[in-house]
């Protein structure tokens, strides 16, 4: 048997509610996680997996998705598709039709989740199973803010999604996981508009005795729709990936970032071009592209936005910082010091 033609879609319109005032400054795609964009965390998969090309779906920040990856991003030509109204997780696939047209399989990714996707894994159940679309599920306890449970048979079929009517038996509940393999034929039912693909197209396919598939993964995997899921996230891959120096002391720190000789990392992600000063301390926290952090300071559990400028003697402990962006009101949960935005990183 040949191998499946496979073309991509990664979803990266969203505005990343949840991540304000971050997300004012960079979409949730482009947030890095150890020096690499979520996105391209992704990317890097879907290549290896033996995808042809893929696209990207663009709506919040469009140019600035766009300028990072140009036209091709590790070894994929990249497609984008510009949302003037953001289409959602079904819709989106409609204006791509004539792209993905010669595919076998659509892989479908949501652009804000942080896995070692296991797409061949995935693609060799999807075509042993002959399912019209196989899911990826977590083994972590279902969790309603991370979308609910999927209810699966004992074959690992899917029988229930959100608060739908049971099609079977339910034999185990995970988390959906953030990545769909789709036989190109359900491409025909995408009709044009927003759409759920929850709702527009597997609830009706269960209906119809239709089978969708699930493969369910041990691996790490992350949703950082959140700032707390964010920072944990980068915390998690850096103790995970082999390839960087991890967090064990010193933590994770980009070639191009400053650190005095007199200052303290412990367990932290510095990014390119920001900076620790004098005998400022910084513990389990990301500092983003720029940032810098004054002498004396001392930053724990926290996130520094990109370019932000934290005094000296600061004392940060479960905030994120941001700037303030001209035109953009604070939240409710913020509060403003100078020109300097500190929102609470729990509760949400």
């Amino acid at each position: 048997m040949n191998a499946p033609r496979l073309r991509a879609l990664v979803l990266t319109a969203g505005f990343g509610l949840r991540l304000r005032p971050l997300t004012h400054f960079l979409p949730k795609a482009l947030l890095p996680v150890c020096g690499e964009a979520v996105a391209g965390h992704t990317l890097k998969g879907l290549a290896r997996a033996g995808v042809r090309s893929a696209a990207l779906n663009l709506h919040h920040l469009a140019d600035d998705i766009e300028d990072h990856f140009g036209p091709e991003a590790h070894g994929l030509p990249i497609t984008y598709s510009r949302e003037e109204e953001i289409q959602g997780t079904l819709g989106a696939l409609h204006p791509l039709r004539d792209h993905l047209a010669d595919a076998d399989l659509v892989l479908l990714a949501n652009g804000d989740s942080m896995c070692d996707w296991p797409w061949k894994s995935m693609i060799k159940k999807h075509l042993r199973a002959g399912a019209e679309a196989t899911l990826l599920l977590h083994r972590k306890p279902p969790d309603r803010v991370l979308g609910g449970p999927v209810g699966v048979d004992a074959a690992g079929d899917v029988v229930r999604l959100r608060d739908s009517e049971p099609t079977g038996e339910i034999a185990k509940q995970h988390i959906f996981a953030g990545a769909h393999v789709l036989s190109a034929s359900l491409l025909e039912r995408v009709e044009q508009g927003p759409a759920d693909i929850i709702a527009g197209l597997y609830i009706p396919l269960l209906e119809e005795g239709k089978r969708i598939h699930t493969v369910v993964t041990r691996r790490r995997w992350h949703d950082i729709g959140t700032p707390r899921r964010y920072l944990e996230a980068n915390l998690d891959w850096a103790r995970a990936d082999r390839r960087l120096p991890g967090l064990k002391s010193r933590g994770v720190v980009s070639p191009s970032a400053e650190v005095d000789d007199a200052a303290s990392v412990h367990r932290a992600i510095i990014e390119a071009d920001a900076a620790v000063r004098g005998d400022a301390r910084i513990e389990r926290s990301v500092l983003l592209r720029g940032a810098r952090v004054g002498a004396g300071s001392t930053v724990r559990d926290s996130l520094i936005g990109p370019g932000v400028e934290l005094p000296a003697s600061a004392h940060l402990d479960r905030r994120m910082v941001t700037r303030i962006k001209s035109g953009i009101q604070p939240g409710e949960r913020d509060s403003v010091m100078g020109d300097l935005v500190y929102t609470p990183l729990d509760g949400g």
